[in-house]
């Protein structure tokens, strides 16, 4: 297993019009298999009451999470998530959240993280636990 300083990811082509990163803002600041760092608006992606949608929470800690396994997992291998759990500490109600993920275990056939979400005063906002199994990448099709 690869764990390089750090690794530029790419989403396949084939599905790059239908990625729900995209269409949710997130970005990715940092990318390594130490540390990832993404963002998520708070705009476009509130529930009824005007906060932060508590699945967008999820969604960005997933991403970070299943960035870092991956390229934990290196190119021969693929990263799937296995268990997802957020506790959801406070709203967030506008700019920014930003997600910062670690690793918690780093293991052959599974890896865990943990994301912390914050807004954009720097408050706490989210706690995120990912789990991923290691598998074998397929061959191409």
């Amino acid at each position: 297993m690869s764990s390089s300083p750090s690794q530029s990811l790419s989403m396949p082509e084939k599905w790059a019009h239908e990625q729900l990163n995209s269409r949710m803002g997130i970005e990715l600041i940092e990318a390594s298999a130490d540390r990832v760092v993404g963002t998520v608006p708070v705009d476009g992606n509130r529930q009824p009451a005007g906060l932060l949608h508590g699945g967008a929470n999820a969604v960005l800690a997933e991403t970070l999470g299943s960035v870092a396994a991956s390229i934990y997992a290196g190119e021969d291998r693929v990263a799937m998530g296995l268990e997802l759990s957020c506790t959801h500490h406070r709203p967030a109600v506008d700019g920014l959240v930003t997600g910062v993920c670690t690793p918690l275990h780093r293991g052959r056939t599974t890896t865990t993280y943990e994301i912390v979400l914050t807004d954009s005063g720097g408050r706490r906002t989210c706690t995120a636990r990912l789990t991923c199994v290691l598998r074998d990448r397929p061959p191409p099709a």
